[in-house]
């Protein structure tokens, strides 16, 4: 709270120990040079007041209502440092001559970054027992502030931005957006220096050096019909690098001022963006999307009701007809009565980077990182730290498959802007877990041409499905994003051909650099041919389905249930150790398990056939462990179509 305009009748007062109306005593030469200060000051004229009051103050350095005034005079010419120090002289000639001078001050400081001192001010106004609720409110909320920023700055986290260069920074703002698996492909917004200019999106392309330093290309607008000749900003590619989810505001089919659109790729062609629809978009403000590594659970940041206040960071989820689920708001633990922006979920799942202004932080909005834990509930969000975060707006922040860079877009000295983008070293407590990334194509066995199939990939420890997805209509090319040092099962699904599994593991060996790289052959269907079901489990010597293999299963159902003309049989096989008739026994039960499965899951009967191989058709030698594995299989094979 100001108290311009005021200073001199309440000091005026102040100076009085005597009645008002009693005689006054003789006006000594201080008091008719500030009366002519005040004359000057109550006419706006501060250059003639100041003039005044340096006269005074060289004459008689104790008169404290001068430093008052030229206390105030400074404020209101916004030259803060010089009102703290003639705030300081006032109350150091008389600590109670004007108590609101120490809430001013306490203020000026704050907005200095000099906490120390506010907060000695703060407590200082408060021993005068202040009455007004505003000014109380402030002092609560601003001696928090102070404690956490004292340690803030007491405890920095290492720091090196380095900007990425003219080849992506312009005269005017870039604000980054997106980056590819493999980071090879960095999507940002650009807008103009002139005010006028609208925003539009970009993607530059890297080369690693040498030194494992990216240098990126010029980067190029990303062209119809995703850019238009009005405003789109904040995108999001899905970790496939298949959707893109843009942000557009008024057009012909919005439900509200901005909505979220979406687009898929086609070879190297952008389709025409489509509304996301009512469950997505509303009359509110929608955008700043996000896609997990999944590919179907969205975040992104809405003004809509039902939140907490000002915007908030929601999610919604896409279900298996295509649709999206009614959106959740991520809850109180994230979202606050002030704004929450601009959510980043890593690939690996459970780490969520965002931008508030609301928790406590340096000043503006801050970057924050809330972990999901085991029961799917986010913690309590960590300020990532200074001086990643300042006084400024510090909003977008995106971060590498592995973890250990980050992209933020910031207002620096010496950058080719206003808005650059830089790249760091992101502190070690705030990282993320390790993911790496599976590299593929998907092709037609006999002929080499790529295919457009359908995948799933299954975390074999909690049985669900961490991506969804499909490989390129043109090249058949797949990527997916996945957290290392754990087993996963891999299905594929294509029309007119065998499905195909496996299971594999990533190790902490892969990383974006050395991702794991598969190619699907698909078999067509057609009498004869044969498919290893990789991910149908039984304990050892047992034929009992293990839960494991629940997944694989429902995707066997899936295809007999769409390919009704066939006739198949149900195989099974074991390696060579044990008898040949202990071995026969044990094949022919596990077929007859999965048969069993099928028809109490619904596929006909007659349709159906199990047969126990035992060990008299291995794949491969028995002679290694590995090779006993592989021998040691459920297989189904094409009897007729």
């Amino acid at each position: 709270m100001r108290y311009s305009g005021f200073i001199f009748v309440l000091a005026l007062i102040l100076s009085l120990n005597i009645p008002l109306f009693a005689q006054q005593p003789a006006k000594t030469h201080s008091d008719k040079q500030f009366d002519k200060a005040a004359q000057f000051y109550n006419r706006h004229d501060y250059a003639g007041a100041l003039r005044q009051l340096d006269d005074l103050t060289v004459d008689n350095p104790a008169y404290a209502k001068a430093w008052l005034l030229k206390a105030d005079i400074f404020y209101d010419l916004q030259k803060y440092s010089d009102a703290v120090a003639s705030y300081k002289k006032a109350v150091a000639i008389d600590s109670i001559i004007f108590p609101p001078a120490y809430y001013i001050m306490a203020n000026l400081y704050f907005d200095l970054e000099k906490y120390e001192d506010a907060k000695m001010n703060y407590l200082k106004y408060l021993t005068f027992k202040p009455k007004i609720q505003a000014e109380l409110k402030r002092t609560a909320e601003n001696l928090i502030l102070c404690d956490f920023r004292i340690q803030m700055l007491k405890n920095p986290v290492p720091f090196n931005p380095v900007n990425i260069g003219p080849n992506v920074n312009s005269p005017g703002f870039e604000y980054i957006n997106a980056i590819s698996l493999d980071e090879s492909q960095l999507y940002f917004t650009r807008k103009g220096a002139d005010p006028q200019s609208d925003e539009s999106f970009y993607r530059s392309v890297s080369a690693r050096s040498s030194t494992g330093q990216l240098n990126w290309s010029p980067a190029i607008e990303i062209g119809t019909p995703i850019n238009t000749p009005g405003n789109e900003g904040a995108l999001c590619v899905s970790p496939d690098g298949q959707t893109i989810i843009i942000t557009c505001c008024s057009r012909r089919d919005s439900y509200g001022t901005c909505d979220l659109y979406s687009s898929h790729k086609v070879g190297d062609k952008w389709l025409e963006p489509e509304n996301l629809g009512e469950q997505i978009n509303t009359s509110a403000w929608e955008s700043q999307p996000c896609l997990a590594a999944d590919g179907r659970t969205l975040f992104f940041v809405s003004t809509r009701r039902g939140g907490h206040g000002g915007s908030d960071i929601w999610k919604s989820t896409r279900q298996n007809d295509g649709n999206w689920s009614q959106p959740l708001n991520l809850g109180d633990s994230i979202n606050t009565t002030a704004d929450e922006m601009a959510p980043f979920i890593h690939p690996d799942g459970h780490t969520l980077y965002f931008s508030s202004t609301g928790h406590p932080g340096m000043g503006g909005a801050d970057l924050f990182v809330s972990r999901m834990d085991a029961n799917g509930v986010w913690q309590k969000p960590e300020n990532i730290g200074y001086p990643v975060n300042t006084k400024l707006d510090e909003i977008n922040l995106i971060i590498n498959a592995k973890g250990t860079e980050a992209f933020i877009s910031a207002e620096r000295e010496k950058g080719f802007g206003n808005t650059d983008i830089y790249r760091f070293e992101l502190p070690v407590q705030s990282r993320p877990a390790s993911v790496s990334y599976v590299h593929g194509k998907v092709y037609d066995k006999n002929t080499l041409v790529p295919l457009s199939a359908a995948f799933e990939l299954i975390d074999m420890q909690s049985n669900k499905t961490v991506v969804s997805s499909s490989s390129d209509l043109v090249t058949g090319e797949f990527v997916m994003s996945l957290p290392v040092d754990k087993d996963y099962a891999l299905n594929v699904s294509c029309k007119g051909y065998l499905f195909y599994s496996m299971n594999f593991n990533v190790s902490t060996g892969h990383d974006s650099v050395n991702p794991v790289k598969l190619d699907i052959p698909m078999q067509p269907v057609a009498v004869g041919e044969k498919v290893v079901l990789r991910n149908i489990f039984f304990e050892t010597d047992k034929y009992e389905l293990l839960s494991d293999s629940k997944s694989e299963l429902e995707k066997l159902i899936s295809f007999l249930s769409k390919n009704t003309g066939l006739h198949i049989e149900i195989g099974g096989h074991t390696d060579n150790e044990g008898s040949d008739t202990h071995n026969m026994t044990l094949s022919m039960n596990r077929a007859k398990a999965v048969y069993d499965y099928l028809i109490a899951n619904g596929i006909n009967a007659d349709k159906l056939s199990f047969k126990g191989y035992g060990e008299t058709v291995p794949i491969e030698k028995n002679d290694t462990p590995e090779g006993r594995a592989n021998n040691r299989r459920t297989e189904f094979k094409v009897i007729s179509k």
